[in-house]
């Protein structure tokens, strides 16, 4: 086995892949498969569960610290203006590849039908107006910290350790022992995480092998052109699209990014989540990229819950996906308003496997469109997934670069 960590998950990997096609070959039902899957759960759920256990302390310590920091060199304004410029801005782009690339190759045109109809019969879909969201991720935001804390909600955690960096910064040498304590938790989680991800190559083909062998290979043949569209689109956004804004902004080569990314890259594909992925990914900016702790400590949180690349991109192309099946027409107005429904509900989305599917229903409602539709995306979702998680993690990797580029602290 190779000596360096990324080129033993490269390696865990493929052999992930390539056991996980032959446990799918093979078939469910056979003995050794039903062992071999047994125990790639196990040992799966355990490398997932490792890394859950350190997030939410993590999160909390390096959002408090890094708000703090950033306070104390004056530059949390440029910090968010940054940060929140790049989410809209790449978003955008992700939205608008994703809507040209739906009308391209038209998915679903032509599809519509008996097909459709017995698809979406007998499912209910909770349904929710972009007003009623909108009312209810703003509700999710405030709420008790210890609640927020034992329920691991992102997002309520960073919005409760942003207000208490800055509550530390306004009190000054009052509260230098708990912002000492929050500094020195923080160093604590991290080298947790890197003891964690000494399990990273056995847990990342664990996972792999349980998706692979488990995909339905009908399912897969019947949607094969949508899915097709939406792997095709998002790896082109995360591999083309993505590495020329980082260049463009910082001059770094997208090589030097891949292969400080590696680790992050590869565990927000096994995954599928990337709040369960943030601690290797602060890793992996701060150790690899070397960009600054408390920069990366403040944009990579709150990326994980605000910057969705890889889901505005599907969300956009499969609403016109499910226009196309239900043989509805979308004009210019519709499609604006899908991208605006897109991004606000891409935002809004909890950083967990399959996060796209509970705001999926609000873009299809924001246009007429049947929310009973989600119910043929549901068996190629887990699919998809792994790919969107690996580019909003990469979204949120590249947004830290180019924030600490452009506030003027190069690595």
């Amino acid at each position: 086995m190779p000596r360096s960590l990324n080129q033993q998950i490269f390696v865990a990997a493929l052999l992930g892949l390539a056991i996980g096609l032959g446990f799918g070959a093979t078939g469910p039902d056979a003995p050794g498969v039903k062992v071999g899957l047994y125990l790639a759960g196990l040992v799966g759920n355990v490398f997932v569960d490792l890394l859950k256990m350190v997030l939410v302390p993590l999160v909390f310590a390096s959002i408090a610290v890094g708000v703090a920091n950033l306070r104390q060199h004056s530059q949390l304004q440029r910090v968010w203006v940054a940060t929140l410029c790049f989410f809209v801005f790449s978003m955008a782009l992700a939205i608008a590849l994703g809507l040209a690339a739906a009308h391209l190759f038209q998915p679903g045109a032509g599809q519509s039908g008996t097909w459709f109809r017995d698809a979406t019969s007998g499912f209910a879909a909770k349904q929710m107006t972009p007003l009623e969201f909108a009312a209810s991720f703003l509700h999710g935001l405030f709420m008790n910290p210890f609640a927020a804390l034992a329920q691991a909600n992102i997002l309520a955690i960073v919005v409760f350790a942003l207000l208490l960096g800055i509550a530390l910064v306004v009190g000054g040498e009052r509260y230098r022992n708990i912002l000492l304590l929050l500094r020195e938790t923080l160093e604590l989680m991290l080298r947790l995480v890197g003891w964690i991800m000494r399990l990273a190559p056995l847990g990342i083909m664990a996972l792999l092998i349980q998706l692979v062998a488990t995909q339905n290979a009908a399912v897969l043949a019947t949607l094969a052109k949508f899915v097709a569209v939406v792997i095709g689109t998002t790896l082109l956004h995360g591999f083309v699209v993505l590495p020329l804004v980082l260049y463009g902004a910082t001059g770094m080569a997208p090589l030097t990014f891949f292969n400080g990314a590696r680790e992050a890259l590869l565990t927000a594909f096994a995954t599928s989540s990337s709040s369960a992925t943030m601690p290797v990914t602060l890793r992996c900016v701060e150790q690899h990229l070397h960009v600054d702790a408390e920069i990366a400590g403040f944009v990579v949180p709150l990326g994980a819950t605000m910057n969705m690349d890889g889901t505005a991109l599907y969300e956009a192309a499969a609403a016109l996906f499910v226009a196309n099946l239900a043989g509805i027409e979308l004009d210019l107005t519709q499609q604006l308003i899908v991208c605006f429904t897109t991004m606000l509900a891409a935002m809004g989305a909890p950083g967990i496997p399959s996060a796209g599917m509970v705001t999926m229903v609000m873009v299809l409602q924001s246009v007429g469109l049947p929310a009973e539709a989600i119910a043929i995306l549901l068996p190629v979702d887990r699919l998809l997934d792994t790919v969107r998680t690996m580019v909003n993690v990469e979204g949120d990797m590249i947004g830290s670069l180019v924030v600490q580029r452009w506030v003027g602290r190069p690595g």
